[in-house]
């Protein structure tokens, strides 16, 4: 039986198993898709135009970078700046509170320097089908 947490945005199943639900799951999964934390963290260095940003995102269309950016500046992120010049340009910089995710994106990059070996090693093995080392 599925219960409710005394955490808001976490359900607890009968056996104390937690998950992320609603408004928190929603943040979680937009700060993580696929452009998210990696234009955080182009704009934590500096503010950004938004060709610089297409062009330091390999891969990234037009669309998703414009929708990722929306998704940023809707939950108070990133802030859209008109810049007073002809011809009109727009610049995206951090928020304060887009600011506060800098230290955790840091942190998690980390890891993936530091554990990127071994995780190859795991993926290999499965893709031969040995499932694990």
């Amino acid at each position: 039986m599925t219960g409710t947490s005394k955490k808001p945005g976490i359900r607890e199943d009968g056996a104390g198993h937690e998950t992320i639900v609603g408004p928190q799951r929603e943040l979680l999964d937009q700060l993580l898709d696929k452009w998210g934390q990696l234009l955080l963290t182009a704009l934590c260095r500096q503010p950004r135009r938004f060709n610089e940003l297409k062009r330091e995102l390999d891969g990234v269309t037009q669309k998703s970078l414009t929708q990722a950016l929306r998704r940023l500046e809707r939950n108070g992120l990133v802030e859209r700046r008109v810049l007073d010049q002809r011809p009109v340009a727009v610049e995206y910089r951090i928020t304060p509170l887009g600011r506060t995710l800098e230290e955790p994106f840091l942190i998690l990059r980390a890891w993936t320097a530091d554990h990127l070996a071994e995780v190859e090693r795991h993926r290999d093995a499965f893709d031969e089908g040995r499932g694990t080392l």
